[in-house]
């Protein structure tokens, strides 16, 4: 839910009693749990008390002296409660504005802060500056947390806070005023000071928006803990099969399709669709879209025909709707899935079709131009498969303005595709191209040190190693803010750096790089996997070449006892490692470390880092 759908829940809580829990609101941004209003004393909810309730004692019957005749604390709260009247009184924001402005000099800051809350809130409603509304904010936050003590309100703020620094792209300032709300909401919850039905939509609003932030800061497998989170609230807040679990369930599946992590996606983009089903019908458009991240995932997956059966099904609800923009992007999708099949004549009709409905110069049709190209080099047509690139790339050139991020993703799907043609220098020049768009987007890190690696990757590749390090150690920089130091990719990256520093001759250096490398992939792929026993390889062989021949013969008895773990299946790795043990043990008796080190092939270079249709640093599959 957006921002400032929540932003107009809120305010219309602002003076209504809460709902009851039986039937919980959900908002993404904030929510009030009672009725709540400004009071002489601060920041309170409103009570309904029995001495209120009684006409004979309502202060309302009875007539009122002159302000005149009223001693004068009692004149400036009859003043105050006038001021209060028309500020909770006020529709549109010049009225909320012009109420505050003349409550401030009345009220002191600590008795502004819920006003000030509701503004921000108005304020984002609206569409206005996100600078003004942490404006608002702050002040809110300012009176709200002056004991200590957690409460609802607080949080509420603290989420504010976190929402409009979101959009003001300062994600560091948003991740810690969202941690903070998610801690608080949990002391809340178990103390049970609250009610867990005020506490739920509250705790929702801030773990979705803390899995917001962390998307768009690279960290995507951490905003997936937290998008699981959200569902199991909602899990908890309405009834199995209702139909506000379905969205919830799209949103996982589709945050999973960005990790590639299609295994874990399928089950929830089926509980989606049986959702929407049973309760919006075949011919929803919900329904649709269930059936688009259907059909991805089983392409993933590599059950094409599913995936096709899937994208037909959605396409004949997407025409009934009109939907075209999102039609059009379904058949260039079914078009994908043809040529996974081998269709490629069928791919290539299906996209000529395609290409006649999109409009000049949109980036729509130069995603047909791409996918275009790839059919044609699947049927080694290149230099028509490169006149399709192109044209592409020339549409593209006019869009990187107004579409950066769109646009920096498609240049490095075209360089992919010169990387197959073994077109090496124009897949460099579109990287570039790409990264230079994405270094002036904060939220787009974990793209750019993708990006990056596969630079560093392509240029060591081409025997341009004192250019590729710069990029690759960029590449890592980047990456561990987003991923964390473990995760395997970046263990590909220390390896590309190893194999670069051994190739100028820096054995130490390339010894480090190993290491860090070996020591990431064991802990993500473990000991055994293909990758971890190549840079225990590496590092056998960075040893060797510094003379460590101790070190090198301990490394590479590790490589022998992991491929013998493999069985039958790698014969040939594990006869090559024996050769290259008996080699070291040889060597370690006498042979200078030069001669040894010219005898043993180059590092394997890891090639995972070609990672050009997944925002992971590299792409799984790999692996």
């Amino acid at each position: 839910m957006s921002m400032r759908r929540a932003s107009t829940s809120l305010l219309s809580q602002l003076t209504c009693p809460r709902p009851k829990p039986s039937s919980p609101s959900i908002l993404s941004r904030s929510y009030i749990p009672e009725s709540c209003s400004i009071s002489h004393g601060g920041l309170l909810f409103k009570t309904r008390s029995s001495f209120n309730s009684t006409p004979s004692r309502n202060i309302d019957t009875l007539a009122e002296p002159p302000t005149s005749l009223l001693p004068s604390r009692q004149r400036k709260l009859q003043e105050k409660s006038k001021l209060e009247e028309a500020f909770e009184s006020a529709k549109t924001l010049d009225d909320m504005l012009g109420a505050f402005k003349m409550m401030e000099s009345s009220f002191n800051e600590r008795e502004l802060g819920l006003a000030a809350l509701k503004i921000g809130l108005k304020l984002d409603q609206d569409g206005e500056d996100p600078e003004k509304i942490l404006d608002y904010a702050g002040r809110a936050l300012r009176a709200l947390d002056g004991d200590g003590k957690p409460n609802l309100l607080l949080a509420m703020t603290l989420h504010l806070m976190g929402s409009a620094n979101y959009g003001l792209k300062r994600f560091n300032d948003s991740l810690g005023y969202l941690n903070r709300a998610n801690r608080l909401l949990g002391r809340l919850e178990e103390e049970g000071s609250v009610g867990v039905a005020d506490v739920r939509p509250v705790h929702h609003a801030v773990l979705l928006e803390l899995a917001n932030v962390k998307t768009a800061m690279g960290r995507r497998e951490e905003a997936i803990g937290n998008l699981r989170k959200c569902l199991e609230i909602k899990e908890m807040m309405f009834e199995e099969g209702s139909v506000e679990l379905g969205k919830p369930n799209r949103d996982l599946a589709d945050a999973y399709v960005a990790v590639l992590n299609f295994k874990e996606a399928l089950p929830f983009g089926l509980k989606a669709l049986e959702i929407h089903k049973n309760h919006l019908g075949n011919n929803s458009v919900e329904v649709a879209h269930d059936r688009r991240i259907l059909g991805m995932i089983y392409s993933g997956l590599e059950e094409h025909e599913k995936a096709l059966e899937q994208n037909e099904l959605s396409r004949k609800v997407l025409n009934n709707w009109g939907m075209r923009s999102d039609l059009l992007r379904a058949e260039i999708e079914a078009a994908n899935i043809q040529i996974a099949l081998g269709k490629h004549d069928k791919a290539i009709e299906t996209l000529k079709a395609v290409v006649q409905k999109t409009e000049k110069d949109s980036e729509t049709r130069a995603l047909v131009f791409i996918s275009m190209a790839k059919a044609l080099t699947e049927q080694d047509k290149l230099a028509d498969s490169k006149r399709c690139l192109e044209i592409a790339c020339g549409i593209l050139d006019k869009r990187e303005t107004s579409s950066p991020s769109e646009v920096a993703e498609a240049y490095s799907e075209i360089s992919m595709q010169y990387e197959t043609m073994n077109e090496f220098e124009p897949a460099i020049s579109l990287l570039k191209r790409a990264l230079a768009l994405l270094e002036k987007l904060p939220q787009e890190q974990h793209s750019e040190g993708s990006v990056s690696a596969r630079i560093g990757w392509l240029l060591l590749l081409t025997g341009k190693v004192h250019q590729a390090i710069p990029y690759l150690e960029g590449a890592a920089d980047r990456l561990e803010g987003c991923f964390g130091s473990k995760h395997f990719g970046i263990g590909y990256i220390y390896n590309n750096l190893g194999a670069a520093y051994l190739e100028l001759e820096r054995p130490q250096s390339a010894a480090q790089m190993f290491a860090v490398a070996k020591d990431i992939m064991d802990v993500a792929l473990g000991p055994h996997h293909v990758d971890s026993i190549e840079a225990c390889q590496n590092l056998s062989k960075a040893y060797s070449a510094m003379g460590s021949y101790a070190l090198a013969i301990e490394f590479q008895q590790r490589v022998v006892d992991a491929w013998e773990s493999h069985g039958p299946s790698a014969e040939d790795e594990l006869r090559e490692a024996r050769l290259l043990l008996g080699q070291l043990k040889k060597a370690s008796g006498g042979s200078s470390s030069n001669e040894f080190s010219k005898a043993l092939p180059l590092p394997h270079v890891s090639s995972s880092s070609r990672s050009g249709q997944s925002d992971l640093p590299l792409a799984q599959r790999s692996a």
